[in-house]
């Protein structure tokens, strides 16, 4: 980044390399569409460069990152609610949708079918289970648990204090247990909404 700061371009293309894959898994998640995600990680490249000169190494570049994705996510999001736009569904089958959570249930080419067919649910299951927490919620466990975050990096990328992000954590990973319970005891499917409070 400090490259890109003094008008690299080289440096500014290794960094979208680099970090465009996860950006986009982490905003489809967010936005539930692969083509608004794959807009606004434009948008988020688009902002780093802008504010390029103004970098000052601190924390870790990908906090940084990560804080601009939020902001741009959020505002979307915002803009989205007000529109009362309807965004289409993400089908199971669906290759143009990129699922943080693929890497949990992976089947191998040697497994059964039953078993890939097992692990397929599983991962539908969770991601219906995430989608179904509010929005602060879902970005710090995305955060936390996908790009390995600590309590004090997530509050700094959502601009909380590391105690608020311990305690939202625990709120979503109870609500959480709570979409996923039918499921883990009984095989049946979850029923999903967002929580009351919108968190």
């Amino acid at each position: 980044m400090l490259q890109v700061r003094d008008d690299s371009a080289a440096a500014f293309e290794e960094l979208v390399l680099r970090y465009q894959d996860r950006l986009v898994a982490l905003l489809t998640h967010l936005s539930g569409s692969r083509d608004q995600a794959e807009d606004l990680a434009q948008e988020v490249f688009l902002r780093v460069y802008r504010a390029r000169k103004s970098y000052v190494p601190g924390a870790k570049f990908s906090t940084w990152l990560f804080t601009i994705a939020n902001n741009a996510a959020s505002n979307a999001l915002r803009t989205l609610a007000r529109r009362h736009e309807v965004r289409p569904e993400a089908r199971t089958g669906d290759s143009t949708v990129v699922n943080p959570m693929d890497h949990l249930a992976q089947a191998s080419s040697s497994q059964m079918p039953v078993r890939r067919l097992a692990k397929a649910e599983t991962r539908e299951i969770v991601r219906l289970a995430v989608e179904s927490l509010g929005e602060r919620q879902r970005m710090a466990v995305l955060l936390s648990k996908f790009e390995g975050m600590c309590y004090a990096e997530i509050a700094e990328v959502m601009e909380l204090s590391p105690q608020a992000i311990k305690s939202l954590l625990a709120r979503a990973r109870g609500n959480l247990r709570e979409v996923l319970a039918p499921y883990m005891e009984r095989g049946e499917a979850p029923v999903v909404g967002k929580n009351e409070n919108g968190e």
